[in-house]
């Protein structure tokens, strides 16, 4: 037999060998349904011929009751969860409970006055003598008595609430047609506005008619220039028959507006800091805007309604301000003034004056200036200052000799 065909048949014998592993392979991998198999770790050549090492797992030793166990290590992650930061504690708001006897507050009228009563509510909400109340229907006016009549409607409030203050806010609804004798009137001509005066003025009469004060608080401006001009008009007979029925009437306009006048959904708000105060829609209020809104009426409720619109059972309010009389000093009273004393003078003996300095003078209690401005007594200067017109000058004043070329 050649060496040639020797090596022919090893070649042979590889290739029928390595056939069969091919074949064997194929068979173990359709075994199972693909889904149904777990993955398996991709073999080597060498692995598939002469196998794999048996694979070690790491141990540790931990003596448990004296009595070595074998316990697998656990992996560690990778990555360690970082932890999560603290999240400020969110203070409870403090509720302040409303005094027995405390003095409600009646705020009725549009959606306007519905925002606000939501910023009185949080104005005094630590006042535990006054109560907000809200009867507000959003959609109402003085136009439309036929949706919601309002001078049907109030007496009912004032018997349920008896409020001690009324405020009142309406008008935005009303730029509408009107109906006078069953005929219907357009918005702003003459007639609609002689109807609409004397409505406004029946319902200020009626809302005085409870003997309680009555404030009622004007428009704002709203986006819409036809709107903000509307609002002006009707403001101004608010303004004129509250008024001529003993009420108040508070104005708002310059709180949301610009200097220039204009309307704006941003400005400041009762602490000076840009906010938005107007919705998206230019009609509605944030609740900065609420609040802003309130913070006009607020001085008003605190005035009118006195020693129960203070804060709080031991603050000190204005009555409490009686009793700290500031009296004036006596006219003939003795000022003595002592000069000031070094802290390094070795002989504090209590005396009034320093050794070489000038002696003080007792004075009637009045300063240089009252003197000069009361009596027009003018003090002396003292010597050798520019204004000392003395003619017998101290011998401690030297004059400066005259140098002659």
């Amino acid at each position: 037999m050649t060496s040639g065909t020797t090596n022919h048949r090893r070649v042979l014998k590889l290739l029928s060998g390595l056939l069969v592993l091919a074949t064997f392979l194929a068979t173990a991998a359709f075994q199972e349904p693909a889904h149904a198999q777990e993955r398996v770790e991709r073999r080597t050549i060498m692995q598939m011929l002469f196998g794999r090492a048996p694979r070690q797992e790491p141990r540790d030793f931990r003596i448990y009751d004296d009595e070595p166990v074998i316990r697998r290590q656990q992996r560690q992650p990778k990555k360690t969860r970082q932890k999560a930061k603290p999240q400020p504690a969110v203070e409870a708001p403090v509720i302040v409970e409303k005094q027995p006897d405390a003095k409600t507050v009646l705020v009725v009228g549009d959606f306007i006055a519905g925002s606000l009563g939501d910023g009185l509510k949080t104005a005094f909400e630590a006042t535990p003598g006054i109560v907000i109340e809200t009867r507000a229907n959003g959609s109402s006016g003085i136009v439309r008595d036929d949706y919601f009549d309002w001078p049907a409607i109030l007496p009912s409030y004032g018997v349920e609430l008896k409020p001690s203050l009324l405020i009142v806010s309406i008008g935005a609804n009303d730029r509408q047609q009107m109906s006078i004798g069953g005929q219907k009137e357009k918005f702003r001509t003459e007639k609609w506005l002689a109807e609409y005066t004397s409505r406004v003025s029946s319902f200020a009469v009626l809302a005085r008619s409870q003997n309680v004060p009555l404030l009622w608080v004007g428009m704002p401006p709203f986006q819409s220039s036809s709107m903000t001009a509307d609002m002006v008009t009707l403001n101004g007979i608010f303004r004129a028959e509250t008024e001529k029925a003993g009420g108040e009437f508070i104005d708002i306009w310059d709180g949301f507006v610009d200097e220039s006048g204009k309307f704006v959904l941003t400005g400041s708000d009762i602490n000076g800091q840009q906010v938005r105060l107007r919705g998206s829609d230019g009609i509605n209020l944030t609740k900065a805007g609420k609040r802003k809104l309130a913070f006009y009426v607020e001085k008003d409720i605190r005035r009118l309604l006195g020693d129960a619109a203070t804060t709080g059972s031991d603050a000190l309010g204005a009555g409490g301000l009686k009793d700290l009389v500031v009296t004036a000093p006596v006219e003939d009273q003795l000022i003595v003034k002592t000069q000031p004393i070094s802290l390094a003078d070795p002989a504090l003996d209590g005396g009034s004056a320093l050794m070489g300095g000038p002696i003080v003078s007792n004075t009637a209690g009045k300063s240089p200036r009252d003197l000069l401005v009361e009596k027009g007594e003018l003090a002396e200067a003292p010597a050798g200052r520019v204004d000392d017109f003395r003619l017998a000058k101290p011998e401690t004043v030297i004059s400066n000799p005259v140098i002659r070329n």
